[in-house]
């Protein structure tokens, strides 16, 4: 059952990404399909972040939530808590800071499948812990399978 129900998911992804590009929108335009646990706090935190910056979220609880990232193409040292997918078909997966994915969509780069912020380091969006903050990267994640820093977040204040 649990598998029948990942196939639609990612049958109605794929129905909606035929006949579209890839290329760069508006704001306006952005919705992510997130999926995450019905449990965790973290990832709502994270969509109030995007919601509150313009993008449109529609949330989705799997059964198994990582079965879900296995049929996406995500590597398991790339996961995170919660997996966003716009229509076009970009991953987003972890607390990534709204800005710098406005400027991954600005201008998608060649094999780009999106971005992830491994783990779920304290500070980023969705995961304030007062003014605790530990350092991290921001991955652009690739097609081929391959992975490369996209940014390095080494203050809070980085992230705004």
């Amino acid at each position: 059952m649990k598998t029948h129900r990942i196939k639609a998911i990612l049958a109605g992804l794929a129905l909606a990404l035929s006949g579209m590009s890839a290329m760069a929108q508006s704001l306006d335009d952005v919705v992510l399909n997130v999926y995450k646990e019905v449990t965790c706090g973290c990832c709502n935190g994270w969509i109030e972040h995007m919601d509150a910056r313009g993008y449109h979220s529609n949330i989705f609880h799997p059964d198994d939530i990582q079965a879900v990232k296995t049929e996406l193409g995500l590597k398991p040292e790339w996961r995170s808590c919660h997996t966003a997918v716009t229509r076009e078909g970009f991953i987003f997966e972890g607390h990534i800071p709204e800005k710098f994915i406005a400027q991954f969509l600005a201008s998608p780069p060649t094999g780009a499948m999106g971005l992830a912020v491994p783990g779920m380091p304290i500070g980023g969006p969705g995961m304030e812990m007062g003014d605790r903050f530990t350092p991290y990267d921001i991955l652009l994640i690739k097609k081929d399978g391959s992975h490369e820093v996209f940014a390095s977040i080494k203050d809070k204040d980085e992230q705004h």
